[in-house]
């Protein structure tokens, strides 16, 4: 069972679905691993779904069934997998939600970033802010000390890491703001595999930071 889960509002948020694809992604893979948050969602998906109910019902003057069909039709036509490899069955040891990005973790193509630092970009920095990507930290080696333009969630899927917060294992989701500064460190004997996402750039504080910014993409 993780001992880090995401807050309240993060957990309403994902299931209002107001997040973007990063967020979402994290979110999704820590509710993989934790039954208490599962349970959590369903019961804020129930009280959207009594407030729905309660809402007016929307006039419906200007539509009609032809028209209706038509545009479902479009819709089908123009549809494409999000993510194609979404397709395969992928590694059965890797949560079913990453599955959909990368089919394992094997024979990725990872790029070293710093000694001791590996990533694989899976969502590039939008125009909107967000990004997503796994980083593979070595034993005992720390990431640059950062601070954050909005929100970093990053979910550890094996190995350890600790920052001034607290010590993250499997399935546990670290979620931090604007007004959070840390330095995470790979602590346990084996690399540390996780995701980051992040909805703006990160702000590194230190020179060694700010020479590999452009090349992190977070």
């Amino acid at each position: 069972m993780p001992n880090h889960h995401p807050s309240d509002a993060l957990l309403v948020a994902y299931g209002s679905g107001s997040l973007g694809e990063g967020l979402s992604l994290a979110v999704a893979l820590h509710l993989a691993h934790c039954p208490d948050c599962r349970a959590a969602l369903a019961e804020v998906e129930a009280v959207g779904g009594v407030l729905l109910d309660d809402l007016p019902p929307a006039p419906l003057d200007g539509l009609t069934l032809a028209g209706t069909l038509a545009r479902l039709d479009r819709e089908d036509t123009a549809a494409e997998p999000a993510h194609p490899a979404a397709q395969a069955t992928g590694d059965p040891a890797l949560p079913a939600p990453l599955r959909f990005y990368v089919p394992s973790l094997d024979g990725l193509a990872w790029q070293r970033l710093a000694p001791g630092v590996r990533r694989v970009e899976l969502l590039p920095r939008t125009a909107s802010g967000g990004a997503a990507q796994l980083l593979r930290i070595a034993p005992g080696t720390a990431l640059p000390h950062h601070g954050h333009g909005g929100v970093e969630l990053t979910l550890v899927l094996s190995g350890h890491f600790a920052d001034e917060l607290g010590r993250y294992g499997p399935g546990d989701l670290a979620e931090v703001d604007g007004d959070t500064r840390h330095q995470p460190i790979a602590d346990s004997h084996r690399d540390c595999v996780c995701l980051i996402a992040t909805d703006a750039p990160l702000r590194f504080t230190g020179l060694m930071g700010r020479l590999m910014q452009p090349f992190i993409g977070l």
